[in-house]
């Protein structure tokens, strides 16, 4: 994805590790739950592969990545703060890894889930 040269040789990074950073950040925000599929291909194939992806959808032009999160946020928080912390958390994360602008971080609320209150 990232073509980088330097005198030691080129720098690839995959849309695969640029979700799995997404994810990673995503899931420790608070009020966030989880990663929900995209689809139902994707909610089938997680449920026959474990994947650390699930619910990223990462683009890149050339210049600047678009990321897409699918997500699951704790009923009773602010879903309009969740998904702004959520996406500040991946930009920031994402552009100091990566060292590539984010133009855009969309988040997709999925479903709400009740923790148990017991």
């Amino acid at each position: 994805m990232k073509d980088n040269k330097n005198p030691m040789g080129n720098i690839y990074v995959s849309h695969r590790a640029i979700a799995t950073i997404a994810y990673q950040s995503a899931v420790e925000s608070y009020g966030v739950v989880g990663l929900a599929a995209k689809n139902f291909a994707e909610n089938l194939a997680h449920v026959l592969v474990k994947d650390p992806t699930l619910g990223v959808e990462v683009k890149y032009d050339g210049q600047k990545i678009e990321i897409d999160l699918y997500i699951v946020v704790e009923y009773g928080t602010r879903i309009k703060m969740v998904a702004e912390q959520v996406g500040n958390n991946v930009r920031y994360r994402v552009e100091k890894i990566i060292g590539i602008p984010v133009e855009k971080v969309n988040i997709h609320i999925r479903s709400l889930r009740i923790s148990d209150t017991d």
